[in-house]
């Protein structure tokens, strides 16, 4: 059996290596010629370190993180502590830590794990072909794949997306710009073990500790789609959005990179219920485009990785069988967090003033109890527990 997959961003790549883990062939087409991943980095929780131990990558992704040993909320004008406490709850829950990385590194750790030699780059899908036995990839440069089955993980802008569900389905803006980046781990922004987050006026700054003593950092700011700005007004832009809040988040702003800072309109796209048009299946963003607000995007790509194996590997009724398998396994879990992520986003970027100011004042009060909680059950609703 033979698998194409057309993406080799995280969830591409995970897909082929738990593929090949099946005993299932593969063969991986990317579009761009360089990989330059979007954002800076990742939060991936424990539901995808899980994922990414059963690929055999837990040494590998270990040496990636970053110690979050503690979570801790600040006022946004004064900088005084809202609430702080220790993951170290959660990990005893749920059997395994938390793993911030650097999106680039890991990244690099799932081409190489796959055999960088093995991706064929600059190969754009242009139409994606069904048989009686089979499928066929057809690319922008005139060449063609043929597998017994594709599996595409194009993303959320997917080309291969409305031939699965037969219409084409429009991302939704958010809301909310965020930038994000890295910066060297400096005790007068946050402490190197803490993910450190700054609220208020429904905006967010966030500090989270990767390897290579760095922080990932990111800025929400609840603003229209389509504003001009770019890399060139980076710093202008954030200092007018943050003024008068406190003094690491002025410092933040001074010791950024703008050649290397992001800037993200944030969209998801309303959940829906096929992943699957005979032996073609979407996976990751193509399947379910998210918002970042609960750091399960990347997690859920892993997932589906596992899923998707383990039906191929495990029924034999036909692969058109074991893919509906699949997405019957995938698309309520995968609704569920689109949705928490939205109703998530809303409260934290101010779509209600009033939800957004009780949340502000829950913090206050919050022991870390119902915080881990809520992590506790999105990470243990994943196929690994």
């Amino acid at each position: 059996m033979k698998a194409i997959v057309i993406g080799g961003g995280i969830g591409g790549m995970s897909a082929a290596l738990a593929l090949e883990k099946a005993g299932i062939e593969t063969a991986v087409f990317e579009a761009v010629k360089e990989m330059k991943p979007v954002g800076a980095a990742i939060s991936v929780w424990p539901n995808g370190v899980k994922c990414l131990n059963a690929l055999g990558l837990k040494a590998q992704l270990r040496a990636l993180s970053g110690n979050m040993a503690f979570m801790a909320y600040q006022d946004f004008a004064s900088g005084a502590t809202l609430t702080r406490f220790s993951m170290e709850p959660l990990v005893r829950q749920v059997g395994e830590y938390p793993s911030p990385v650097a999106r680039a590194e890991l990244q690099a750790m799932l081409i190489d794990s796959y055999g960088r030699e093995r991706v064929s780059f600059g190969k754009r899908v242009a139409q994606v072909e069904q048989h009686e036995h089979g499928v066929t990839a057809l690319f922008e440069d005139g060449t063609a794949a043929q597998g017994d089955l594709l599996i595409a993980a194009d993303g959320a802008h997917s080309v291969i997306r409305q031939s699965v569900l037969g219409e084409k389905v429009e991302r939704r803006y958010a809301g909310y710009v965020n930038w994000n980046g890295l910066v060297e781990i400096d005790a007068a922004l946050a402490p190197a073990d803490q993910w450190t987050t700054f609220v208020g006026e429904g905006k967010r700054v966030s500090l989270m500790p990767v390897s290579g003593n760095r922080f990932y950092f990111f800025f929400d700011v609840p603003l229209p789609k389509g504003l001009a700005e770019d890399r060139s007004t980076v710093k202008a832009d954030l200092r007018r959005y943050f003024q008068g809040w406190a003094q690491p988040v002025q410092r933040l702003i001074d010791a950024i990179d703008p050649t290397t800072t992001n800037r993200v309109e944030i969209h998801d796209i309303d959940p829906f219920s096929r992943f699957v048009s005979g032996r073609v299946a979407l996976l990751g963003d193509a399947a379910h485009s998210t918002t970042p607000d609960i750091g399960q995007g990347g997690c859920a790509a892993m997932e589906d990785a596992l899923v998707l194996a383990a039906s191929l590997a495990a029924h034999s009724l036909g692969i058109e069988d074991a893919l509906q398998r699949y997405e019957a396994r995938r698309v309520d879990r995968t609704r569920d967090l689109v949705l928490k992520a939205r109703k998530r986003c809303d409260v934290t970027h101010g779509k209600d003033p009033a939800a957004t100011a009780a949340w502000y004042q829950e913090l206050r009060q919050e022991t870390g109890e119902r915080v881990l909680a809520g992590m506790c059950e999105t990470i243990e609703g994943g196929p690994l527990g």
